[in-house]
């Protein structure tokens, strides 16, 4: 790494945000994030170690007992406040994304808005805490039910949405009264400090919302912390699963999302023109570095030469480019190390017999050479022994397989070890239900690609792309993030009482 790349004019210091103010990291460790675009360093980030994650929940325990007994409405008051912040500030933290990611500034502005939709649901948490209380449920006895925070939750979070899926955990966490620790990508850490900031800034008590940065070691620490009582995790199904599993050793409640191999099956009777455009949206929208990008296109019976024919083209299209410019379809890639990984997935789809009909290897950008981008890449005659076809590449490769009816599609997409999302695009109601009913994922999409739920309903999947009992946001995250109690009560002196009114 050359010595411009460390000048000082060009490269910023993070910092954590514990109790209520930024700090400086002591553990003298430190994570060089990139500009992808530019393919150099803009900043540095500390990594904090176990002395430091102490901190942090020591500051998010003292918050705790006075925050959990704070009123729903007053809850959703702060809550409201901080809405109208993200809506002021909406535009720099899509900057902050762009910067830090890579992907388009539409993009970014895109999840900055999905983020404040999980803000606004959260607003509505008086409701959503309300229970059922049942009169003379016998014997004298009223019987209701409570839902009680937990206390100090830690999250976990990918690089590819810096503000959305940090926006799932601790929004949900502090609206339903509990404190908590996040752990960003070190790779796209700083959206997480300005969230902090603005969270403050809307009237939160220090110590509600803590950031530490950091690696493997970090989130360790997290894991072992005893007044770390839950731990939400997105990211690879290695990752996820070894979250769950460490934690729960421990007695933790954990909420885990994995990794994705996600479908888009193409009927003979699809709306073609609308099926191709999902998939090009899906693939290669934020150089598929996303959970909910579709990576295999089934196509069903005599519909697979026209869907090649009409992919090429689109593919072979794709304008790419440095995330700030507009009308791009995407931009670069996180990081040179995932580029080769990607890469890599391509030379083994060759390898393995698959055809490689449109090549995104040694795709560059003028002006741009450093950046770490790819061009689109597009598969055709995949087999399911192949390890494109099995594994997650988080990159722009889209593999066709063809199969010769829905059954078989969907036998196809059961037998995959991964569940995230799956979509169906077909012009038949009757095929529709059947495979709604039939398919094994945890988000279906019928003629819609990547369906991602609403802030009001829950996102996760099936299989190996969840650990634990709970999807995240929407209704899910209040239970995860509540204890349910029950109650029974009986005033043994009730009868005496009407008795004496009586007399």
């Amino acid at each position: 790494m050359n010595e411009a790349n460390h000048s000082a004019a060009r490269v910023r210091e993070l910092s954590h945000f514990i109790d209520g103010r930024r700090v400086s990291g002591t553990s003298g460790r430190l994570n060089d994030v990139y500009d992808p675009a530019q393919g150099r360093v803009t900043a540095q980030v500390p990594v904090a170690d176990a002395a430091e994650v102490a901190t942090a929940v020591a500051a998010a325990k003292t918050a705790f007992a006075q925050w959990s007994e704070v009123s729903p409405l007053e809850r959703a008051r702060l809550m409201f406040r901080f809405k109208a912040l993200l809506d002021a500030h909406s535009d720099e933290l899509a900057e902050l994304i762009t910067r830090d990611h890579g992907k388009l500034l539409e993009d970014a502005k895109g999840e900055v808005l999905r983020g404040i939709e999980i803000v606004e649901f959260a607003c509505g948490i008086p409701n959503l805490l309300k229970t059922e209380f049942t009169d003379q449920s016998g014997g004298g006895t009223d019987s209701w039910n409570l839902r009680q925070p937990l206390g100090v939750a830690a999250g976990v979070t990918p690089f590819n949405f810096p503000m959305v899926v940090p926006c799932w955990m601790f929004v949900m966490a502090a609206a339903t009264g509990n404190t908590f620790v996040l752990k960003p990508s070190e790779r796209t850490p700083s959206a997480s400090i300005r969230l902090a900031e603005l969270f403050i800034e809307a009237g939160f008590p220090k110590g509600v919302f803590n950031v530490v940065h950091g690696d493997k070691s970090t989130v360790d620490a997290l894991i072992a912390h005893p007044d770390v009582v839950a731990m939400s995790v997105v990211g690879s199904t290695p990752v996820a699963e070894y979250i769950y599993s460490e934690s729960a050793k421990r007695g933790k409640r954990v909420q885990a999302l994995g990794s994705a191999k996600n479908h888009l099956v193409v009927m003979p009777d699809a709306n073609l023109d609308r099926a191709v455009d999902a998939l090009i949206n899906s693939a290669y929208g934020s150089a598929g570095e996303r959970c909910m990008a579709t990576s295999v296109a089934v196509a069903v019976g005599r519909i697979g030469d026209e869907l090649v024919e009409r992919l090429v083209p689109r593919v072979r299209a794709l304008k790419i480019g440095d995330g700030k410019e507009p009308g791009l379809d995407m931009g670069p890639l996180i990081s040179a190390a995932h580029r080769a990984k990607v890469t890599g997935y391509i030379e083994a789809g060759v390898a393995a017999g698959a055809r490689l009909i449109v090549d995104g290897r040694g795709h560059t950008v003028p002006g741009h050479e450093d950046g770490f981008f790819l061009g689109g890449s597009l598969f055709d005659d995949v087999k399911t022994d192949m390890s494109i076809y099995r594994e997650e590449i988080f990159g722009p490769v889209l593999s066709i397989v063809r199969v010769p009816d829905l059954a078989s599609a969907i036998a196809l997409v059961n037998a995959h070890e991964l569940g995230n999302c799956v979509s169906l695009f077909t012009s038949d109601g009757g095929t529709a239900r059947t495979f709604t009913r039939r398919i094994q994922a945890g988000m279906v999409g019928i003629n819609i690609p990547s369906p991602v739920p609403s802030a009001w309903h829950s996102f996760g999947g099936w299989k190996r792309s969840l650990f634990g009992d709970h999807h995240a946001y929407g209704e899910e995250a209040v239970r995860f993030y509540t204890h349910y109690k029950s109650v029974m009560q009986r005033w043994p002196d009730e009868e005496l009482a009407v008795a004496g009114q009586d007399n």
